[in-house]
């Protein structure tokens, strides 16, 4: 058994039309057809800005409130588009299409931009969590950023497992989710576990 060909990249794909043997995705873009193996925890984004930005430009309350801000707005490599930032607040949820004076395609040219001083990054929150506990960012809008599922393996439901993703598989299962080793991995939901 060994790797024959591992593509990284941030587009959604489609791993049965590009010939992929798996994928990792998030919980909530799995296809329904697909079988799935929980890799990480839940995950939740966090709205970061360096206190000096908070000090001069308000702490906002709301997501309503970004459009009073400078947001470091990101751009999605699948189509180019701008990411929609995704609250939600008990039952209330929102997008808010953020406007600023920077827009990258990298979370950690965010981040530094945005303990640089130039507005406010929304990203991953265990991307921005050791800015936040060194005191060089700090995290608004929490009640807006509730978990979702996290990153799962993904493959197609089909009979004949290559013998070296099966390994794989495997092995996922046998270690189990990050947060919990004793559990077994389980399917998404919408995923079909058919193992």
């Amino acid at each position: 058994m060994f790797l024959r060909w591992l593509v990284v990249e941030d587009a959604i794909a489609d791993i049965v039309a590009r010939r992929f043997d798996a994928g990792v995705r998030l919980g909530e873009r799995l296809e329904r057809d697909m079988v799935a193996v929980k890799l990480s925890g839940d995950l939740s984004m966090m709205a970061v800005a360096s206190p000096a930005y908070l000090a001069r430009h308000g702490v906002p309350a709301t997501p309503r409130d970004l459009h009073r801000h400078r947001c470091i707005n990101m751009r999605w490599p699948t189509d180019g588009s701008l990411y929609r930032w995704e609250f939600e607040k008990g039952k209330q949820s929102l997008e808010v299409a953020v406007e600023g004076p920077l827009t990258v395609n990298d979370v950690d040219l965010a981040l530094r931009a945005a303990a640089d001083g130039v507005g406010i990054a929304y990203v991953f929150d265990q991307q921005a969590r050791p800015l936040v506990e060194a005191g060089k960012l700090t995290r608004v809008l929490e009640p807006w950023s509730p978990s979702f599922p996290g990153f799962y393996l993904y493959y197609p439901s089909r009979r004949q497992t290559p013998p070296a993703l099966r390994a794989f598989v495997d092995f996922l299962r046998r270690a189990g989710p990050p947060e919990k080793k004793a559990r077994r991995a389980r399917p998404a939901v919408g995923a079909k576990n058919r193992d």
